[in-house]
């Protein structure tokens, strides 16, 4: 069955959801990230699955004009949404792309980036992606680049947030934070990448598709 991502967006209007507390960790750990970078450097952003922008816009309407950001979702519904409302913050440095993020060819030109989001993807993807897009990563950030990811729990007693929380160190990124509550199945990592040769992703590669 296919997953209708706008209803699906609906759960944020719960402010007692799972999706909005994992959202306020987001937006926390986007502020973070953002706040390192001195306040006369430009920042590059990219935002892959990004919905309707909502754990992106607010925050970047904290601070309009340092950032160049590309939100990239293949709903159009949703990208839509998005782009109504960067244009009322008035983010014109906000760019939203009705497209695959599953392929590099749907962002290639904004790469590198100092932050790069993966919010509700790993969970949707097959494990040997999530795997080969945490390898890519290097190379579309910029030294010391920032990734925000989540991922669910998982069932069975097997944690599955752990498992991509350690594929990025594998990948040599040090991790900055992680939010992993008890009381919740989603789990939140932030990771730097460090200063070594990325393995460069030739343009137009299906790093991975949605599994539902």
């Amino acid at each position: 069955m296919t997953t209708d991502w706008v209803q699906w967006h609906a759960d944020y209007d719960d402010p007692g959801s799972s999706l909005t507390r994992r959202l306020v960790v987001v937006q926390r750990f986007l502020r973070d990230a953002l706040a390192e970078v001195p306040a006369d450097r430009p920042i590059r952003l990219l935002s892959l699955c990004a919905g309707d922008g909502r754990d992106v816009l607010p925050v970047l309407a904290e601070q309009p004009h340092r950032v160049r950001a590309l939100l990239v979702e293949l709903d159009a519904r949703l990208a839509g949404a998005a782009r109504v409302t960067a244009d009322r913050l008035g983010l014109a440095g906000v760019e939203v792309r009705a497209a695959d993020a599953g392929t590099t060819g749907s962002y290639g030109d904004h790469l590198p980036v100092r932050v790069l989001l993966a919010c509700g993807v790993f969970g949707n993807i097959a494990p040997e992606s999530t795997r080969r897009t945490i390898a890519a990563l290097p190379a579309w950030l910029e030294d010391d680049g920032v990734v925000i990811w989540t991922r669910g729990r998982g069932d069975a007693g097997f944690d599955a947030g752990a498992q991509v929380r350690q594929w990025f160190v594998e990948e040599g990124f040090a991790e900055l934070g992680y939010v992993a509550p008890d009381d919740a199945r989603f789990r939140v990592g932030m990771s730097r990448r460090r200063a070594i040769p990325p393995v460069e992703v030739p343009p137009a590669t299906r790093m991975f598709e949605f599994a539902r």
